[in-house]
């Protein structure tokens, strides 16, 4: 067993209301929150305890969009719009992308997404194989949402991951999905409609990013993407849309009523000019929100703190009211929106049986003082530097600046830079 203890701990149960004392852990999971009694200090052996000095003790972060091995395109192809970007510059690069470069890839995103805070990303990509790998290996916890684009014929390799890789492990999951309306043909996006009752689970896919991509799908079907995946049974079950900037009044109506989640990537649609998703409208609405940092070609990095401050910040600016969005309401989607958007409804907050995914947030930094509202430093002056301790299943993997995934950092750089150095021959 863990011992956190002498902590301001932020549960995230009812907001993010903070008291004193501390969190044990047993294994994978949360043995205990709250301030214990002398008998229970007498009775409990601990293994090691880690004394947080006044600091938070709260939930992890859970990034809800990503394409963790995109990591090799980081800052290659800047300062174009999406569909120039992806179709001319990404597209063509990520061809030549093996198995092996997306394990050690993938492994430059989770030193990343440690040092933020992060335990679980909701990931789409290729190679799954050589990308679980990465993950269980580094001891991190990965949801892989269905990634599938073209014909229908598609659908069995779909079908086949969820079969293979759902309970093959603790730390992994696989979610249906698919890319997009405008990389899928009508007959895959039935099929995914005739999936999600199959499964009776919830399907996730890019939507609504761009004006472009709203207006030809509109042109193409005479629906909004929103629409023409409820038309087709989608959203049946619930599920996530990534980005979510350009929603009509009718879009935000039927994720209400199907429980679908807007998963909001602000720095990612901020850098390509595809503009800013109406979260405050959203949250009003009471549809359920989450965060992704996109990937890190798009964004350029996979840092929760900036895609916090931007959620809020673009929501105030855009509305020209600086009550919208507040603190509050973007911690609850960093963790317990996020986690639920994923399928993580045990990794939300932090209580009794739930899995040990738990940060420790230094205060004892120049930018958290003073204390005055510690939700608010958090979300408004906070950032990685401020992670002092990054636990996973009960595991701490990164603390005060050291990793412990099973491999040096040195070498993961290496590798990364001999992959995109090789590409560009």
């Amino acid at each position: 067993m863990i011992r956190i203890k002498n902590a301001r701990v932020m549960p995230m149960t009812n907001g993010t209301e903070i008291s004193f004392g501390e969190v044990w852990t047993d294994g994978d999971k949360i043995s205990f929150v709250g301030a214990p009694s002398s008998e229970q200090l007498k009775t409990t052996v601990f293994e090691r305890e880690i004394d947080a000095g006044g600091n938070i003790v709260m939930p992890s972060f859970k990034n809800a969009h990503t394409h963790s091995a995109m990591t090799f395109l980081r800052s290659y192809a800047d300062d174009l719009p999406l569909q120039e970007w992806l179709f001319n510059k990404i597209f063509p690069m990520e061809a030549k992308l093996t198995g092996e470069h997306i394990y050690w890839l993938t492994k430059l995103a989770i030193l990343e997404y440690l040092t933020t805070g992060v335990t679980a990303s909701f990931d789409m990509y290729f190679e799954p194989d050589a990308y679980i790998k990465a993950n269980i290996e580094s001891g991190f916890r990965t949801v892989l949402c269905g990634s599938i684009s073209g014909g229908a014929e598609n659908l069995d390799r779909l079908d086949g991951y969820m079969k293979k890789f759902n309970g093959m492990d603790p730390l992994i999951s696989y979610r249906l999905g698919f890319h997009a309306e405008y990389t899928a043909s009508r007959e895959l996006m039935e099929g995914m409609g005739e999936m999600a009752k199959k499964y009776r689970m919830p399907v996730s896919m890019h939507t609504s990013e761009t004006e472009k991509e709203v207006r030809e799908c509109i042109e193409k079907y005479g629906k909004t993407p929103t629409e023409l995946f409820d038309s087709m049974g989608i959203y049946d079950f619930g599920g996530a849309g990534f980005h979510c900037v350009h929603m009509t009044e009718n879009d935000l109506s039927i994720f209400r009523e199907k429980g679908v989640y807007a998963v909001t990537c602000p720095g990612s649609n901020v850098k390509l000019a595809s503009g800013i998703a109406p979260i405050s409208k959203m949250l009003d609405m009471g549809i359920k929100v989450g965060i992704g940092t996109d990937g890190p070609s798009s964004n350029n990095c996979l840092d929760m703190f900036r895609e916090m401050f931007l959620m809020t910040a673009l929501q105030k600016v855009s509305l020209k009211d600086a009550a919208a969005c507040p603190a509050e309401k973007v911690l609850e989607a960093a963790t317990v929106g996020s986690a639920h958007a994923m399928g993580l409804d045990d990794c939300d907050v932090l209580a009794e049986g739930k899995q040990a995914d738990i940060i420790i947030i230094d205060l004892e930094q120049p930018n958290m003082q003073p204390v005055n509202a510690p939700a608010n430093n958090i979300v408004y002056s906070g950032s990685k530097q401020n992670v002092k301790l990054t636990m996973c299943a009960g595991k701490v993997l990164y603390e005060d600046g050291k990793f412990s995934i099973g491999a040096e950092p040195s070498e993961i750089y290496a590798k990364a830079n001999e992959i995109i150095n090789s590409m560009k021959e």
